[in-house]
């Protein structure tokens, strides 16, 4: 699986491990920075982020900074990307169920690689139920298209 993945400066340790445990399970990493933990903004790196996975470029994305909210928030700015900021493997596993998202964002200040892991693995391989939950999408869409 192709994976796009960002960070600002407080997220960047947690992302160099988790694109290590992802190229090392066989995924494609597409890291669009930040490359250091040089004080940096979130939401260029976010944003690219979130592009590659919305224009197919990449299937799914993981986006880390400080608390994980504020990438996540970028990331649902762009049409077409549902972002989860995930805390455990239950809710990585939820919203991939019951809201198909394509993102998960991750706290670099409270998960370590360890608590990182099983979320990331979780969210990537779990499946959209679909069936009454695919309407539901649907409208998250009209609501991103101005039409609910």
């Amino acid at each position: 699986m192709k994976i796009a993945m960002g960070s600002d400066h407080a997220g960047f340790e947690l992302k160099e491990a988790v694109k290590s445990q992802l190229e090392a399970a066989g995924h494609e990493v597409e890291d669009v920075g930040t490359h250091s933990d040089e004080s940096t903004d979130y939401p260029p790196f976010a944003a690219k982020a979130a592009e590659l996975v919305a224009g197919g470029e990449a299937e799914k994305g993981v986006i880390v900074c400080g608390s994980g909210v504020g990438v996540s928030i970028v990331a649902n700015k762009v049409d077409g990307i549902r972002a989860v900021n995930a805390h455990d493997p239950a809710e990585a596993e939820m919203s991939r169920r019951h809201n198909d998202a394509n993102v998960v964002t991750l706290s670099g200040a409270r998960l370590s690689p360890d608590d990182a892991k099983p979320i990331v693995e979780t969210f990537l391989e779990t499946d959209f139920d679909g069936g009454r939950h695919a309407r539901r999408v649907g409208e998250i869409a009209e609501v991103e298209n101005g039409r609910l």
